[in-house]
């Protein structure tokens, strides 16, 4: 670490080197997490020690160690630099600059294992994050200070809910921090260059510890996430840090372990992983109004294995979260973007989180949709004709399917999303086709603006149905849905194909 200044107390000798870990023997005095320095610019950190060595995980290493090398102790733990200056940075976990911006400039240093805020000096989740993302703020409402597990099969748009909800904390005030473990180079970039399009840096930091990272590195990446987001907190400032990803990391610290020569238990982790994620975990809250009133608010992403959610580190992290967005390989294959599956999703905030105008509109959604599910499945199977109520029912089925779907980066103001769902409940889509729902979905917005902007701000600030809001809203939506319909260039026709467009499931599918 660049900016370190270490007091020393005592000098050791290297004894072995294994990977990552060097033993050192001649320490009269050891605490863990405790920086030792071997040569010039070569950090290391103990991680275990016992009468006859100390172990030290390699953190930086600039020269080779050698057997009989002296190791130099410092007098205190291991702390990393913080301020207001890092937003707009990209920086390594030993606050090292990535982005050849110059150094960083530093307010103060916090410790990196500290204890977690006891339940007394927190208060109840009572104010909602909003992420942009429909089906998420509609059905898994997310409030500041919540831990939200993010878990799916590789490639099913994980990170996608991370970097949408930073996205939509512009002009927010939030406080959003993206820490990488174990990604490659050129999956950094994209979102490197995603922050630049959006302008998110004005308010945004990344902590990167790649793939080719040394594994201390990858190991201290989510700590050093956490007080970097600790020193907003103590402002009274919102933060929220989406860890990409905790599975990177779970390996990261299997291997340390193995090197260490600690006992391997399930899926060979360490027997102390769970210990691991949950005082890091334990970090998220949302304090009292004494204490200023600041929250962290945690996505951490977990990678499972062919939808196998019973796996160790999955199901760990789901007992110490508040919920678990669940996303489906076979739902993503169909085309159902974001891929989540209501029935395996959940948050355990609930909906006293959320704006009472969502609550009460999106309520029965959940069941329509699982219902609409079931009745496709059922609909795929029979050959003869469908009748009426049948038809009806998955036409609105299909709207919904429709509304929940959303592209990557385009978040979704809550006033819209209210507007939207308002107009599913009361049916006002109902003589849409489906590329005109998706029409209706992606002008709503702009329309709203130029024809009742003053709408748009009532319910941000009323957050509520009001009969001045839903006249507004009707009469709003009413000549929106004509004017859509009056580009169609001929009469629209009910079929059965335009409501079963999706693929059938392969075999086995659903299977966990």
């Amino acid at each position: 670490m660049s900016s370190i200044k270490l007091q020393y107390t005592e000098v050791g000798t290297v004894k072995a080197m294994r990977g990552c870990i060097v033993f050192v023997r001649g320490f009269k005095n050891c605490i863990n997490g405790q920086l030792i320095k071997f040569g010039y610019g070569t950090i290391g950190m103990i991680v275990g020690f016992n009468e006859q060595e100390a172990q030290v995980l390699i953190i930086k290493e600039t020269d080779k160690i050698k057997t009989g090398d002296k190791a130099i102790a410092s007098i205190e733990p291991f702390e990393t630099p913080v301020g207001e200056k890092f937003i707009g940075r990209i920086l390594s976990p030993l606050a090292e600059p990535l982005d050849g911006l110059g150094p960083l400039e530093e307010a103060k240093r916090l410790p990196i294992f500290p204890e977690s805020p006891p339940i007394l000096v927190r208060q109840p989740l009572k104010k909602t994050l909003e992420t942009g993302i429909k089906v998420l703020d509609a059905m898994i409402p997310i409030g500041f200070g919540q831990r939200e597990l993010v878990m799916g099969d590789k490639s099913t748009g994980k990170t996608t809910f991370v970097t949408d909800t930073i996205l939509n904390q512009k002009n927010t005030g939030v406080i959003c921090i993206y820490c990488a473990i174990g990604k490659p180079r050129s999956a950094l970039a994209k979102i490197v260059q995603l922050f630049k399009d959006h302008e998110c840096f004005k308010y945004s930091i990344i902590i990167s510890a790649g793939a080719s990272a040394p594994p201390g590195q990858q190991y201290l990446a989510p700590y050093v996430a956490c007080s970097v987001a600790e020193y907003f907190l103590h402002q009274g400032k919102n933060v929220f840090i989406g860890f990409d990803d905790f599975t990177k990391h779970a390996w990261c610290y299997r291997e340390i372990s193995l090197l260490l020569g600690r006992p391997p238990g399930r899926d060979s982790y360490p027997g102390d992983i769970f210990y691991l994620h949950s005082k890091m975990i334990e970090r998220a809250c949302y304090l009292d109004e004494k204490r200023g009133g600041g929250s962290i608010t945690f996505f951490p992403i977990v990678e499972i294995l062919e939808g196998d959610l019973t796996a160790f580190v999955p199901s760990n992290l789901v007992s110490m979260t508040d919920g678990q967005i669940y996303l489906s390989s076979s739902l993503f294959g169909e085309g159902q973007k974001p891929a989540l599956d209501l029935g395996l999703s959940v948050s355990r905030v609930g909906s006293k989180v959320q704006w009472s105008a969502i609550k009460n509109l999106s309520g029965p959604l959940r069941l329509e949709y699982l219902q609409y599910r079931e009745l496709l499945r059922i609909s795929k199977l029979k050959t003869s004709g469908h009748s009426d109520e049948t038809l009806e029912k998955l036409k609105r089925g299909a709207i919904l399917t429709e509304i929940l779907r959303q592209d990557k980066d385009k978040p979704v103001p809550q006033e819209v999303q209210v507007m939207i769902f308002y107009a599913f409940n009361k049916k006002m889509m109902n003589d849409l086709t489906i590329p005109e729902v998706r029409v209706f979905q992606e002008e709503l917005f702009e329309y709203a603006k130029s024809k009742n902007p003053d709408l748009l701000k009532l319910i941000r600030e009323k957050r509520k149905l009001e009969p001045e809001i839903e006249k507004g809203m009707t009469e709003l939506i009413g000549m929106y849905v004509k004017d859509i319909l009056s580009r169609r260039e001929k009469p629209a026709v009910d079929k059965m194909d335009d409501y079963v467009d999706e693929k059938p499931e392969p075999a086995g599918a659903g299977k966990k």
